[in-house]
């Protein structure tokens, strides 16, 4: 299948480095802000990369819960490949695409696991069927069908049927501390406007253009 003719032509807006606040944190919150007025679907989506310690990278999506001075927090379970992977090499690249307004974040960074006070907190604000999911799921282990899901769906209720459902073990959040910022807004004949935010020390932090 030839995708050659494939094309969008951007133009919306324009980005440059004065126009970006001196605080990555802030700038991202605000496009943030713009992507959910939007009401573009899951605006907090954000494919995550993770490498094996063989060397192998793998990516996938997981929804943003909240970010703040300390970092993007996302949660899973700790025995999903995703955790694996986290523990063996705690590097990580963290990337919104929000493209009704040809717009592009990246975020690399390390990750660690939040304390499970943080995790047990965000765990008691999930709708119940969600927390029964958490549960349920052997995260990234080979099932032979859905059947098997859906009996320990079933056992799960069951058990949990005459109160709250307790945090498992397996189960909790990371947090995503940032190193690196990368804002790219599309721009006409494939010249994008890129803005690189790099750590200068304490709060501060570097901002350059790069080339498109």
């Amino acid at each position: 299948m030839d995708l050659a003719e494939l094309r969008h032509e951007y133009s919306l807006q324009s980005f440059d480095v004065e126009d970006a606040d001196p605080s990555p944190l802030k700038q991202f919150e605000i496009w943030f802000q713009e992507a959910t007025k939007a009401e573009l679907l899951e605006p907090n989506a954000m494919s995550i990369a993770t490498v094996a310690a063989d060397g192998q990278p793998s990516q996938r999506t997981v929804l943003l819960k909240y970010f703040d001075h300390d970092g993007f927090v996302f949660f899973t379970n700790y025995e999903s490949r995703k955790a694996q992977q986290i523990e063996e090499n705690p590097k990580i690249s963290a990337h919104f695409l929000w493209l009704p307004l040809q717009r592009q974040v990246e975020i690399n960074g390390t990750a660690a696991r939040v304390s499970t006070a943080e995790s047990l907190k965000y765990f008691t604000s999930r709708p119940r069927g969600s927390r029964l999911g958490a549960w349920v799921s052997q995260q990234s282990q080979v099932i032979s069908s859905r059947s098997l899901i859906e009996q320990k769906l079933d056992q799960m209720k069951r058990k949990f049927a005459a109160g709250e459902i307790p945090l498992p073990s397996f189960w909790g959040g990371y947090r995503i501390r940032p190193q690196r910022f990368e804002f790219w807004q599309g721009r006409p004949s494939r010249l994008h406007d890129r803005v690189e935010y790099l750590p200068e020390g304490g709060d501060h932090w570097q901002r350059q253009r790069l080339s498109p």
